[in-house]
Parts: C-alpha cells; structure tokens; sequence
C-alpha cells in the first residue's frame, strides 16, 4: 500500500489515545453564549441586533459587506442581553452580542435547505454557504465562499478533502470521518461543482486506517478518490498536503488557486452540506478535550459562544496542577488567560495540562535542524536574525512570509529557541508595514 507524503517535517507524540475512540457527544446549550462578531479571517461582521432583540436559533446576527469576511448566527434563541466588547480567545477584545438562551431552540425560518443540492448552480451553492457564515474549520477560519470562487484566470482540476488532522491530540475531524462519511464527501461534491473542478481526493494519515477503509467500502454517486498519507506533522498544512497527493509546488507568496486546486477541512466540506442541504448556518462545531489535566477527555458538539469554563466543566473540570489552557492543538494552538472566553468557529480543540517552567534558552549551536525539518524550505534561525536587528526587508527576500508556523523549527531546537515567536513577530511587522503603505 502506496502512501505518499511532504520532504521534511517532524514526528512528535501523537497522544491521540485519550479520545480517538470518542464519540461525538452534543453539548447541552448554557444559559448564555458570547458570539463574538470576529471570529474569521478578514473584517468583521457588523451587528444586526441590539440590547433587548429577541433572536432565534440560526438567526443571523452579524454581516459584512466586504468580500473578506463572514456572517455570524446566533447558536441558542432567547434576548439579546448586550452588543458590547467581550474577552477573545485570540487576545483582546472584541464586539460580541451575547444571548440568554430561553432553552427553546426555536428556529430561525429563514433556515432552509434544498431537497435536491446537486441540482443546484455554482453560484447558488456559494451563495447558500456564504449566507451560512461557513469558514475553514480546519482552524484558519478563512471565507469558504472566497475558496469555492477561484479568480477567473485561475483553473481548478482538483478538490483536495484535508482528513489529515496531524496537530497531536486532536481527534474530532477523525470521529467527523466515521460518524458523518456521507455528509463529507456530499459536501465535497458541492464544493467541486461551486469550483468547477473535475477530481476529488480525499486525503487520509495512515494513523486513522479505521477512516480510510470505511470511505475505500462505499459507494458513491460521483467518483472519490481516498489516499493514504504517512502520518507526519505538518501533513495537513495546505502546501504540504497538495505536494504530498499531486506533487505540484504552490508558488511562493502563492495560493492553492495558483496550481488548480481547493483544499477544504473535512468539518467545513460537513458544513458545507448541511448549510446547502438543510439551511443549517455555521452555529455549532466539533472540538476536542484533551490533554493530561481534563477529568474525561471527550470529542464534543458545541455551539459557538459556548464559554470554555463550561465545555471543562462538562468533561468534569480539571485535575489538580493543571495550569495551562490551550485553544486548538499543542503545536499551533494559543494559550489562553482565562477560561471565560468562548468557543469561536476556529476552536478546534480544548487542551490542558500542568506546564512546567518553561527551559532555559541557549545560544543557537548551528545544527540546521530546523532548515532539515521546515517543510517550507526556510532558514529559521536565519529570519530570526533579521527580524532581531530589525531587517525586515531581507526577512521577506528570504521568505519569511511563507512560514506557516507550524512550529516544526521551534520543535526541533536544542537550543530552546522560541522561533516560532520571532517569526510571527516579523511577519506582524511586515504585514503591518504594508498596510501603512496602502492606506
């Protein structure tokens, strides 16, 4: 059995042991949830509502008129307590309209799906998922409407399905693939008629066999390619997986659309589905709760707006000693100062466990094993020098970037090197930079 894979990268201690074998479980809707009105890349929705509006389950409550960006739903019905600046998983604060939930769940009556999807055009598909609010939910949050409209000039052949989930410890996009087969290669199949591509490959990491020869025994009205892929980290980073399956190299400073493909999350081809099939808005996701400092490590369906505190407390809180909060998963994911901040459309994952103090930082000893595991190509240790001494012009000549901060370079250091820190923070300046300019 053939099973293709990316140069470089690394292998760290998958832990997925908790919860792979977890069902998805529904978690109960709380009194309140706080729908931040940021919670995708791009600008952010502008209110719909006020203090004291009554809003239904799948109303939506935030638009904006700028390409870059996504509408936001309200996940329980009841009133609108406030519109007003709330605390972010991202770091600071933004607009979020909190609602009291009456435990009703009644439905908004504008959330109405088609009885037949596939008759339906490429444009009326990313209409339905636009209005749906549906974002990557691979936990780059980016405008699914954007990704199912290539550029006019840019051909798409290929629909790639991301089933990789490498990020360790994570486990609900692999219980998606069991539990909702159907609805994800349904979904994909809507997503290769809104790109007019002709391919669909469904990619798989040979950790998750139980996946792989599932999707492999059915049968389908359209044809689906299933792949194995090594299991590896970063294998699921777009780049690495679209190298791995067709061996085409997306340009640098380029997207997927420059060498005709579309990568979606499998969760977001799943959204996909039931926004286009049954008018369901993006208002709840699949994450997982993990780590060494969760009582009962579980796989969860949460409505967004969902404080972190009460998807912990359901998984019967915290053990002793524990004392660090990540949202997402160990290599990619963000700390977190509190546990009050809610569940966003790019929280993948709840993980926590007892850090200790943090290892004395050394001097870099040369080794180059970050550059031996980059799987962009890049000189780390180089671009942190760059941005150090502020020379942010030669940092993007050298790619900068490119970096997707994966954290492979950071993984691999003897040295303790917080590279990953340095990177993010010349890419925010140069980023930055640019945008003084334009404006």
């Amino acid at each position: 059995m053939q099973k293709k894979t990316f140069h470089h990268g690394i292998h760290p201690p998958e832990h997925k042991h908790f919860t792979e074998t977890k069902k998805l479980e529904p978690l109960p809707a709380p009194d309140k949830v706080f729908i931040p009105l940021h919670q995708h890349f791009g600008a952010p929705a502008k209110p719909l509502v006020k203090k004291g509006d009554e809003v239904l389950l799948g109303q939506k409550i935030g638009k904006s008129p700028v390409l870059f960006s996504a509408s936001v739903h309200s996940s329980v019905s009841g009133k609108v307590l406030s519109v007003d600046g709330y605390a972010h998983p991202l770091g600071k604060p933004v607009t979020t309209v909190t609602v009291s939930n009456d435990g009703e769940d009644r439905l908004a009556p504008e959330t109405q799906g088609h009885e037949n999807p596939f008759s339906l055009s490429a444009e009326d598909i990313r209409a339905r998922v636009k209005e749906a609010g549906i974002v990557g939910l691979g936990g780059a949050a980016f405008p699914a409407a954007v990704k199912l409209n290539p550029p006019k000039d840019k051909a798409v052949d290929t629909v790639i399905i991301n089933g990789c989930e490498c990020e360790p410890m994570l486990t609900a996009d692999h219980r998606i693939m069991l539990e909702y087969p159907d609805d994800v290669i349904q979904g994909a199949e809507l997503v290769r008629i809104a790109t007019g591509a002709q391919r669909i490959i469904v990619g798989i990491e040979d950790n998750k066999l139980d996946v792989y020869k599932q999707l492999r025994q059915r049968d389908y009205a359209f044809p689906v390619e299933i792949s194995l892929l090594k299991t590896k980290y970063p294998q699921g980073a777009e780049k690495n997986l679209i190298a791995a399956l067709l061996k085409r190299e997306v340009p640098r400073g380029g997207l997927p659309f420059d060498v005709g493909v579309v990568v979606q999350n499998v969760g977001t081809a799943k959204a996909v589905w039931d926004a286009v099939a049954h008018g369901k808005p993006l208002y709840e996701r699949a994450l997982t709760v993990s780590g060494s400092g969760i009582a009962e490590p579980k796989n969860l369906m949460v409505r967004i707006g969902t404080p972190f505190q009460a998807v912990i407390d359901h998984c019967g809180g915290l053990k002793e000693q524990s004392n660090l909060v990540v949202m997402g998963g160990p290599m990619m994911g963000l700390t977190q100062w509190t546990t009050q901040v809610p569940v966003i459309k790019g929280t993948s994952g709840i993980l926590v466990w007892s850090e200790e103090k943090p290892a004395r930082e050394y001097n870099c000893i040369g080794c180059a094993r970050c550059v031996g595991h980059c799987p962009m190509g890049l000189v780390p240790t180089q671009l942190m020098k760059f941005i150090k001494y502020d020379a942010l012009a030669d940092a993007e000549s050298a790619g900068i970037l490119d970096c997707v901060e994966c954290g492979s370079c950071q993984y691999s250091c003897p040295a303790r090197i917080p590279l990953v820190h340095w990177l993010r923070l010349g890419k925010n300046k140069i980023i930055s930079e640019k945008r003084k300019k334009s404006a």
